[in-house]
């Protein structure tokens, strides 16, 4: 039998997925909520949204040029902060907002460390932490579910929200009571909050596609969840301990943070351990912020927190070397 000998350069080792097309499984996966959300607000959502891609994808290629590099605005990852950014944000957000933080999370968060695959923090969260430190009250002021918003009013004035604004459950939450909502209504998508947090049931079902796709592990987003939920059980605030953990699991933005924030590949850990850990740790602090912090929420804020440790945990859970064996001083040969 003959065979043919092909000399090439490396890689030798070729996937089916790309950074393109894990972007766009990812964009698929997050556009049932985002067509809710607008079902639920109107066509605002659909213009933030294209807002804050547009920005993001714009600074990108504008950056990129002005420094003499090599465009990445096709790869789509753009895009996905840009996504992200607008469902981490209230449906009233203004867009001249929604733009200034596209800019910190491309440009100062993303860019200026190197560009995709070299960043710390997530670029969308980190985006949102700039925009609610600066203007809180702006990224705070809900609506009420089934309240069509105009496209072009001004949110932010006085009185322009008068009738419009409403309560989330987990402002409720924050001060021990149940919320009016029931928890069908929180997991089906009937609640006030952030663009993307209103359907619980269609986020599981994006992360269960990105899952099936071999896009993202469920290791991360289990460990994340499972310890919120455990740790909402374990100390309820006096009320029925399933009740008050069902809320705390379907309200929020747990389960947008957990299964499309938490399992960016760049700022979560490669190891299997590290990644428990870091679940772990990120269902730790949003428990510990939801209760004692200033903020109803607190999954950014712990994602955020969580990143910052990413190499150290990889460091804890890297896997002992096949046939290595500890020396007397405690140094591995």
């Amino acid at each position: 039998m003959k065979y043919n000998l092909t000399i090439s350069s490396s890689p030798h080792i070729r996937a089916s997925h790309s950074t393109a097309s894990i972007m766009r499984d990812v964009v698929f996966a997050l556009t049932p909520a985002l067509v809710f959300a607008i079902w639920l607000y109107g066509f605002r959502v659909l213009a933030v949204t294209l807002v804050s891609v547009a920005a993001c994808v714009f600074f990108e290629w504008g950056y990129r040029r002005m420094m003499k590099k090599d465009c990445t605005a096709g790869d789509w990852s753009a895009v996905l902060t840009g996504l992200l950014l607008a469902l981490v944000s209230p449906p009233t957000v203004p867009y001249w907002v929604i733009v200034l933080g596209a800019l910190f999370a491309i440009v100062l968060v993303k860019q200026l460390y190197g560009g995709i695959g070299k960043n710390f923090l997530n670029p969308a969260l980190a985006g949102r932490a700039f925009m609610m430190t600066s203007w809180a009250a702006i990224m705070t002021q809900w609506a009420k579910p089934h309240t069509w918003l105009s496209l072009m009013s001004n949110y932010t004035a006085e009185g322009a929200l008068d009738g419009v604004t409403a309560a989330t459950p987990l402002a409720a939450l924050k001060t021990g009571a149940l919320p009016d909502a029931t928890i069908g209504s929180a997991f089906l998508g009937n609640i006030g909050g952030c663009i993307g947090e209103a359907s619980a049931l269609l986020l599981l079902l994006g992360g269960a596609y990105l899952v099936i796709r071999k896009v993202i592990s469920p290791r991360i987003p289990l460990c994340f969840i499972g310890t919120v939920a455990v740790l909402t059980f374990l100390f309820p605030r006096g009320n029925d301990r399933l009740v008050w953990m069902a809320y705390q699991l379907f309200s929020g933005g747990l389960m947008l943070g957990a299964i499309f924030m938490a399992t960016d590949y760049v700022t979560s850990p490669v190891t299997k351990w590290g990644q428990v850990i870091f679940g772990v740790g990120c269902g730790a602090l949003t428990v510990l912020i939801r209760y004692f912090g200033g903020f109803p929420e607190g999954v950014s804020y712990a994602i955020l927190i969580m990143n910052v440790t990413v190499g150290l945990l990889d460091k804890v859970g890297m896997p002992r070397r096949f046939g290595a064996v500890k020396e007397k001083g405690g140094a591995k040969a």
